[in-house]
């Protein structure tokens, strides 16, 4: 069993609860589980973030890097209105091609504002608001996500400098000023569908995301059935 360490950063304590392989069809990662205790949080997101590493990263240089904030509604339930899921596994297959890599997992559900909130900012998106607009009729912030965690991570984990896998130069700059060096930004490119496209379009052209033009009026994805997803039958190819 892993011993928890713990290490401070800005007043805030990390402290690492666990650690265990974890098996996925990218590859076999090990997921650190964290505790981050950060007063200035929303009351209603976990302080336990995750860290999926493969490879030997402590001391390494340029080290794939994804800093990615919880999507339920994606993750879980397969929502067509964001590209979370498809970024999270393109950055999954991108550090499983390299060998080595991290994926940060953070708890910041809904950019920082929490799922309940994000959901009455899904009704008002409904209603005909961008993602902007109703979190701003919701007198909530555009963004209230965090990366002091991120950073502090990092350094526990021993990782010199990054390559960021983001469509955010927001994230590039925020990570910089807390010391982390980011030697590139790799896009992670996922194709719009009719229910995201409103929403990329607001990221690219209000929050300053990396998306070319491509990104858009992309073909639709085909459903995923169950059985498609099942694996074969070894003893039907004989």
């Amino acid at each position: 069993m892993t011993k928890p360490t713990e290490s401070q950063a800005g007043g805030c304590h990390l402290e690492h609860l666990a650690t265990a392989p974890l098996p996925t069809r990218f590859g076999t990662f090990e997921l650190h589980v964290y505790r981050w205790d950060d007063p200035k949080a929303d009351p209603s997101l976990s302080d336990e973030h995750l860290a999926l590493v493969m490879g030997d990263v402590r001391g390494e240089r340029a080290v794939a890097v994804r800093v990615h904030s919880e999507c339920l509604t994606s993750e879980v339930f397969a929502s067509l209105k964001c590209d979370c899921k498809g970024q999270l596994e393109r950055a999954q297959a991108e550090v499983a091609r390299r060998g080595r890599g991290v994926i940060l997992y953070l708890r910041q559900e809904g950019r920082g504002i929490g799922l309940a909130n994000k959901i009455r900012a899904y009704a008002l998106q409904a209603e005909g608001a961008d993602t902007i607009e109703a979190n701003q009729r919701l007198h909530l912030p555009v963004d209230a996500r965090q990366y002091d965690v991120a950073a502090a991570i990092l350094r526990e984990l021993g990782v010199e400098s990054v390559v960021l896998m983001t469509n955010n130069p927001a994230k590039v700059d925020a990570l910089s000023a807390l010391g982390i060096s980011v030697t590139e930004r790799l896009p992670m490119l996922v194709a719009a569908n009719p229910f995201s496209q409103s929403y990329l379009e607001v990221k690219k052209k209000k929050m300053r995301h990396e998306l070319p033009s491509g990104v858009f009026n992309q073909k639709p994805p085909e459903p995923e059935h169950p059985d498609d997803t099942e694996s074969p039958d070894p003893a039907a190819a004989h």
